[in-house]
C-alpha cells in the first residue's frame, strides 16, 4: 500500500507527458481534458518537468474567447538517442531528439572482423556522430542496436547471425554498454525496419503487416493488432530458416538458413554463375538484366519466384494486410514487379505488396520509435511491460488547442 501515491504519480506524470509529447504546444487546461486529471496536479507535474528540463513554456494559446493560457511543449533537445543499423556489409549510425528527428548521420563499411572490433568500430562512430553534432555527451542517454539475428536477453549474445562473426559467442550488450557508457538495447535489425515503416513510412495505420528484407541476408518483422511479434527466443520472422528453396536439411542450411541461401545475395550470385561461369556482383547482375542479358534476367526471375513463396508462407501464417519490401535487393522495383507477379501462381488470396518508403533509413526510424518508447519508461513511466509510448505524430501539424 506505501507504494500506491508513488505509482499513482508515475501514471499521472505519465499522462501529462503523453499529452505533451502528441498534443504540444498545448495548455493544462487542455492536458486536464485528455488526460481527467485535475489542473492543481497538472500544475504541479508541469512544474515538475519544467525543473527538469524536459518541458518548456512556448507561448499563449490565441483565437479563443475569454483569457490566454500559458501552452507547454517537450525539449526536444533535453535527452538524444543513439539508433544504430548493423548490416552484414553496411553499418548506420543516427543521433535522434526526443521528437523523433534525426539530427546526425553516418555510414561505414562493416568491420568485417565482428566481435568487439566491431562494437568498438560502432561506438567510436556513435559518439564521433555525436560530437560532430554538438551533442554533449552526458545527453545521450539510450542507444537502440539493430543486429542481424535474435538477441538473447539472458546472455547479450546474438544468435542466428551468420553474417557477423562472434557474436553469438560473447556478450553483445554488456560489451555495448561498456564501450558507449549508457544503456543499450538490442533488437532484430528488420524488426526495427517495421517498426519504423509502421511509424513513419508505408504502415501507418495498418494494425496487421509484414515487412521482408532482402540483401545480404533476408528477414521479416511482423507486427499484429499493432504488436510487434518478437517470438519466444525473438527469432520470429528469421525467414531465412524457412525450409524451402535450398536442401533444409544440408548441415549449411543449419548454420545459414535454406531458403536464406536461395534467395539473397549469394544465391543469385550463384544462380548466375552456374548458368555462366562468371562470378560477379548483384548490382551488376541488375545492369546486366537491363541491358537484356537473358542469364541475369533468368537470375532475377528465379529470386523474385522464390520471394513470391517466401512471402506466400507468411501470409499463410500470419494472414498480414500489407506486405512491404525493404533491404538493397528487395528495394529494387525489378523485384517488386516480378513478386507481385509471381505471388497469384502460388497463394490463393490476393495480397497487398508495396516498396519501403523510407528505404535504407527503416531500421533507424524503427530504432528511434524503440529508443523513445524505453527512455519515456525509464524517465517518466510505470515499471510495467506494456508501458509503451504513443509516439509523436510525424508529418503534420501539432493537433489544436481545445476550448478553454
Amino acid at each position: 500500500m506505501t507504494d500506491a501515491p508513488r505509482i499513482s504519480r508515475q501514471f499521472s506524470q505519465r499522462s501529462v507527458m503523453e499529452a505533451i509529447v502528441q498534443g504540444g504546444p498545448i495548455s493544462r487546461a487542455s492536458i486536464a481534458k485528455l488526460t481527467g486529471l485535475s489542473k492543481q496536479t497538472i500544475s504541479e507535474i508541469v512544474r515538475d518537468l519544467e525543473d527538469g528540463g524536459w518541458v518548456r513554456e512556448t507561448g499563449r494559446t490565441s483565437g479563443h474567447v475569454g483569457r490566454t493560457a500559458v501552452t507547454y511543449e517537450l525539449v526536444v533537445d533535453a535527452a538524444f538517442i543513439v539508433a544504430v543499423d548493423l548490416g552484414g556489409t553496411k553499418v548506420r549510425v543516427a543521433v535522434t531528439d526526443l521528437a523523433g528527428q534525426i539530427v546526425i548521420e553516418d555510414t561505414a563499411p562493416t568491420d568485417l572482423r565482428g566481435g568487439r572490433p566491431l562494437v568498438t568500430q560502432i561506438a567510436g562512430m556513435a559518439l564521433s556522430a555525436a560530437e560532430g553534432a554538438k551533442v554533449a555527451r552526458d545527453k545521450l542517454r539510450l542507444a537502440v542496436v539493430g543486429v542481424p539475428g535474435a538477441p538473447d536477453n539472458r546472455t547479450g549474445r546474438v544468435l542466428l547471425a551468420p553474417n557477423i562473426r562472434d557474436f553469438d559467442t560473447m556478450d553483445v550488450l554488456e560489451a555495448f554498454r561498456q564501450a558507449l557508457g549508457f544503456d543499450v538495447v538490442l533488437e532484430n535489425d528488420v524488426n526495427l525496419a517495421a517498426l519504423g515503416e509502421s511509424w513513419q513510412g508505408q504502415g501507418q495505420g495498418i494494425d496487421n503487416l509484414a515487412y521482408v528484407a532482402l540483401g545480404t541476408g533476408i528477414g521479416s518483422g511482423l507486427i499484429l493488432g499493432g504488436n510487434l511479434v518478437r517470438g519466444a527466443a525473438n527469432a520470429a520472422g528469421e525467414m531465412g530458416f524457412l525450409p524451402i528453396g535450398a536442401n533444409p536439411f544440408d548441415p549449411e542450411s543449419l548454420r545459414v538458413g535454406a531458403y536464406e541461401r536461395a534467395v539473397a545475395t549469394h544465391g543469385i550470385i550463384e544462380r548466375y554463375e552456374t548458368t555462366t561461369g562468371e562470378n560477379i556482383s548483384v548490382p551488376v547482375i541488375f545492369e546486366r538484366a537491363a541491358a537484356g542479358d537473358a542469364a541475369a534476367v533468368a537470375a532475377i526471375d528465379e529470386t523474385s519466384r522464390q520471394v513470391a513463396c517466401g512471402i506466400a508462407a507468411i501470409c499463410a501464417i500470419a494472414n498480414p494486410q500489407l506486405v512491404i519490401l525493404g533491404g538493397s535487393i528487395g528495394l529494387r522495383p525489378e523485384i517488386l514487379e516480378r513478386a507481385r507477379h509471381f505471388l497469384p501462381q502460388c497463394f490463393p488470396y490476393p495480397v497487398d505488396v508495396v516498396s519501403g518508403e523510407l528505404g535504407a533509413r527503416a531500421a533507424l526510424v524503427g530504432a528511434t520509435a524503440v529508443g523513445l518508447s524505453q527512455l519515456h519508461n525509464t524517465l517518466f513511466g510505470v515499471a510495467t511491460p506494456n508501458a509503451g509510448l504513443s509516439l509523436p505524430p510525424t508529418g503534420a501539424e501539432s493537433s489544436q488547442e481545445a476550448a478553454e
